[in-house]
């Protein structure tokens, strides 16, 4: 294990060890855990079109836990979005993130497809600057966090999720290169 990673390894655990106490005081349900794997930077923009791919890096791990929707006001007003917190680990020594964001689920018509878009913030290990590639310069450390994907629900308990996260300051620190992963996820529904 890398020497960065140990404090992100760290801090998921006693994180997600102390969440369900803390969660359950505030009436919030586990709904889902998730665990997959990830290309690192594997796209070199913001939105994941055109001809920027590189899909060199298969070295990221990606674990998830998603919270039911609290049945308070503002969030059915804001279409009772999930309350995500979930971590990305770089086994090759780069950029590791802990993120935490509201995940809206769109079921496709009657089919067990659905879309999913998630918004929040993430804190990078990550180089500020002076990183050479394939390395990012994240300019700071905390980061806003985004995510869209595209899954099915196998079975009442399981979900498979092709999911593109990505990272970056939108320009309020300098240098602002972010990062954006792709990959798989499995989840396991409560």
């Amino acid at each position: 294990m890398t020497p960065r990673l140990a404090p992100f390894c760290l801090s998921l655990v006693i994180g997600l060890s102390a969440m369900p106490t803390g969660v359950a005081a505030q009436g919030l349900e586990l709904d889902e855990l998730r665990a997959g794997v990830f290309y690192h930077s594997a796209y070199g923009g913001f939105l994941p079109t055109g001809n920027n791919w590189d899909f060199a890096r298969f070295e990221d791990i990606k674990f998830a836990a998603l919270f039911a929707s609290p049945d308070i006001e503002a969030f059915h007003w804001i279409g009772s979005p999930r309350i995500e917190v979930g971590t990305t680990l770089n086994l090759q020594g780069r950029e590791n993130l802990i993120h935490a964001n509201l995940n809206w689920q769109i079921g496709l018509f009657d089919t067990p497809l659905y879309l999913e878009v998630g918004f929040g913030a993430a804190l990078t290990d990550g180089a500020l600057d002076g990183a050479a590639r394939p390395a990012r310069n994240m300019g700071c450390p905390l980061n806003f966090y985004d995510a869209f994907g595209i899954g099915a629900h196998i079975n009442e308990t399981t979900t498979v999720t092709l999911r593109y996260e990505h990272i970056s300051n939108l320009e309020i620190c300098s240098p602002n290169d972010g990062l954006s992963n792709v990959g798989v996820m499995v989840g396991v529904k409560f």
